[in-house]
Parts: C-alpha cells; structure tokens; sequence
C-alpha cells in the first residue's frame, strides 16, 4: 500500500470513527412530518420515491392528490398494482387556472382534505402524502389551522409528506423535515412541453 493509500485510510478511519459516535446518539424513532416544497420541479416526485420505499417494506400508504386529478399518471399506474399497500386518490381538477371558479375549488379541496384528514388519523396507515396541499392551502382552498390541528393529533408513528410550492411558514414551523427545491433550468422555458415518463 501506498502512502497515498495509508494517508487515505487514516481519514476515511477517523470520519467513521465520527460518523460512528453521531449515529449512536441518535436513538428516537417517530413519524415524521415532512414538506417538499419551491419552485423546482421534483417535489411530487420525491415524495413517491418515500411512496416506494415504504412498498419495499411491506408498508401501507395513502396518496391523496389535491390539484392533479383529470389525467392519467405512470405513478398511478404503478401504485394501483399494489392495492393492499397503497390507496392512491387523485382528487383535484386540475389547475386552479382551468377551472377559474373558486368555490368549486374550495369545494374539492375541502373534500380532497376530509379524505387526508381520515387516513392521517388512522392508526393501520403507515405514510400519508397529500400532494400540492400547499397549493390548496396558499389559496385558502384548504383550512391551515385544521391541518396543523390534525398533525399535532396524528398517530406518533404515522408519517405526512405534503408537497407544493409555497408552503405556508406556519407549516414550516410545525415540520420535521423541510426541503425546498431550487428551479436553476427547466426545459418548460426552452419550449418543451410535459413528457410521458418525466412530468406525468
């Protein structure tokens, strides 16, 4: 061995030395309330990344949509092969933009939160996703206080992910686990429209 190599094996000892005695440290296990949220693309995404992980251990998860509804996903398509673990409910119509009519809007936000709200409190659920509640919630589609409400009462195991941009501080505040993603280049602007496979 080298002594480039030794040199090289001396550091990678100490950080897992360190590494070791922060993980020992960390000893609390609980569900977690997590917000993806910003104007870069992804944030749906990665929360049906968390969707497939919990598959893959015999978890079971709900998926309630609040703005995407009128077309068909290859997320859906996947997760409705697995209908014991996961219930997935497109609950939206679409952009806000397209329906241009506010009390429809609030009507099927309020009725997309009261099925969120239900498996949120129910114990044999392991993960909910409310995807683009923030969404809902920035336009007021959606009661923020019942939502902050209902995760302080959620099962201590129970996981939330609620996706969108814009997400109100006061959820922020009440999260585990924020991440915001930063939009540096989409093809949208070069002209490219929603791909099978990569939007939808």
């Amino acid at each position: 061995m080298s002594e480039t190599d030794d040199r090289h094996s001396e550091k990678m000892r100490k950080i897992q030395a360190a590494r070791a005695k922060i993980m020992a440290g960390k000893t609390i296990e609980r569900g977690l309330v997590i917000v993806h949220t910003g104007a870069g693309k992804g944030k749906s995404t990665a929360a049906f990344g968390m969707v497939c992980r919990m598959i893959g251990h015999g978890r079971r998860v709900a998926i309630v949509q609040f703005i995407k509804g009128a077309m068909q996903t290859g997320e859906k398509a996947v997760f409705d092969a697995f209908p014991d673990q996961v219930e997935f409910r497109p609950m939206g119509e679409g952009f806000t933009w397209d329906t241009q009519d506010r009390a429809r809007d609030i009507a099927t936000a309020t009725a997309a939160w009261h099925v969120a709200k239900a498996r949120i409190l129910d114990p044999e659920i392991d993960m909910v996703v409310c995807d683009e509640l923030n969404v809902a919630l920035r336009y007021d589609y959606a009661p923020l206080d019942d939502v902050l409400a209902t995760l302080q009462d959620k099962p201590q195991s129970k996981h939330v992910v609620i996706t969108g941009r814009n997400a109100p501080d006061e959820l922020i505040a009440r999260a585990d686990l924020v991440t915001e993603m930063t939009l540096v280049k989409h093809p949208f602007r070069s002209g490219v429209k929603a791909q099978e496979g990569i939007e939808f």
